[in-house]
């Protein structure tokens, strides 16, 4: 019998109500209990002064397989993760070719339990080729383990194909994760519209190529069910989500660390780097996302982790890939940004990082440390300081525009389904 006791760490578990110091016993990979001093395991971590939180669950990232090796593998993906304190990834289906049919959700699912080192579930696309034109198999590509749906990186641009994608989503209880972008408001556009991309001469992005999106999604939501709106990044946006979830309508939403910590200023210089899609907005965007993290009209952080490599990023801004990478740097970017500044408490943080993705997609024994749950969990150090150094990161992807900020927080441990992966703070061989 495999047995680990974590003890004397402060206990946050949202999903579970609890927010206090106990040990936590892990028995052949489910949580058993938290006990006192009298319980003795296999294997025991002090976590005093610690937190001990279940393993984070992103709903939103870029593992590049199939098809782009040199960008990312589930393997150096899965590694970022854990390093980050994710022991659930959910990865989009915008690969080459694309997570459109049973036969590469199967792959992914076959590649990831050979080759990952934390829990990949694959999400899969609306629509066959990503292409918005017709619905993929949708009921055989759950049945081989996706866990949603989604062509992100891609609006479905036909209100038509979304309601039909809602209805039959409804049937396998999963959401659609709407990539909420009007491309023909987005057009050539590479950052946010406003009076900075008009000084530095690049097209932008309105915020209503959002928004319009974001109040379709809302409107076939409240008669067609479940819809989660992925990477919000407007005031406008969030204004939307608010009344809607006022008025009942069954509709979750994310935003991404880079959209409260960075603002339309860190293109300024033309740092690909912090070339995004949608782009990082204005400093009263910033303001109202951060308020919709406070008041819980943002239910998600997710990373949309995007690894592009070196060549694909240093070039002209306009033929730049947009994306950043973020496994590595999401949790410490909440920690500093979000719970320093007392805008979330670290049970409230906890809810969007696991709890809320857990429950969004149904992800049995996620997301909670409540004994019988599986034992994914992590043990941070809040107060650790450390510098952001893109050549140390896990992840073949050295895109982010993070490089050189001092942050807070550092995960110690990384525990997936009872199996340590990381070890004070460095990744178990």
């Amino acid at each position: 019998m495999t047995r680990i006791l974590i003890k004397g760490g402060r206990v946050i578990d949202p999903a579970n109500n609890t927010d206090e110091v106990k040990d936590i016993l892990i028995e052949d990979g489910k949580i058993v209990a938290g006990h006192g001093s009298r319980v003795t395991g296999q294997e025991v971590i002090e976590a005093k002064g610690k937190w001990v939180l279940p393993g984070l669950i992103d709903m939103h990232a870029h593992l590049r397989d199939p098809g782009r090796p040199d960008k990312e593998t589930i393997a150096s993906g899965s590694r970022a993760a854990a390093l980050g304190g994710f022991t659930t990834v959910c990865c989009m289906a915008n690969t080459n070719p694309p997570v459109d049919n049973p036969a590469v959700v199967e792959y992914v699912v076959a590649k990831a339990a050979r080759e990952a080192v934390v829990n990949v579930r694959p999400i899969a696309a609306v629509t066959k080729g990503l292409k918005g034109e017709e619905l993929a198999e949708m009921g055989r590509c759950r049945a081989e383990g996706a866990v949603a749906f989604s062509d992100d990186g891609q609006p479905v641009m036909r209100a038509d194909l979304m309601r039909r994608a809602l209805e039959y989503a409804k049937q396998f209880a999963v959401p659609i994760i709407s990539h909420c972008e009007d491309s023909n408001l987005s057009a050539d556009g590479v950052m946010n519209e406003g009076a900075l991309s008009t000084e530095i001469g690049l097209p932008g992005v309105s915020h209503l190529a959002e928004e319009i999106m974001v109040a379709r999604d809302i409107m076939l939501a409240r008669q067609f069910g479940l819809v989660h709106l992925a990477h919000i990044s407007t005031a406008g946006a969030v204004r939307l989500v608010r009344q809607a979830k006022v008025e009942g309508v069954p509709v979750t939403c994310e935003t991404c660390p880079h959209y409260f910590s960075l603002t339309e200023a860190a293109v300024k210089e033309y740092d690909t780097n912090a070339k995004v899609n949608p782009p990082l907005r204005s400093a009263g965007d910033v303001t109202a996302v951060v308020q919709g993290l406070k008041d819980g009209t943002i239910d998600v952080i997710a990373t949309d982790h995007a690894p592009h490599t070196l060549e694909e990023k240093t070039i002209e801004f306009s033929l730049a890939k947009s994306g950043l990478v973020g496994l590595e740097t999401a949790l410490a970017l909440v920690i500093t940004k979000l719970i320093i500044p007392n805008v979330l408490s670290p049970a409230q943080a906890v809810e969007k990082l696991a709890a809320a993705p857990a429950r969004i997609l149904n992800l049995a024994g996620k997301g909670s440390l409540r004994p019988g749950s599986d034992a994914d969990l992590i043990v941070v150090d809040p107060h650790a300081e450390w510098t952001v150094d893109a050549a140390k990161f896990a992840s073949k992807g050295r895109n982010t525009p993070f490089s050189g900020w001092t942050l807070k927080g550092r995960v110690l441990q990384t525990i997936v389904g009872g199996k340590i992966v990381v070890r004070d703070g460095k990744l178990v061989a």
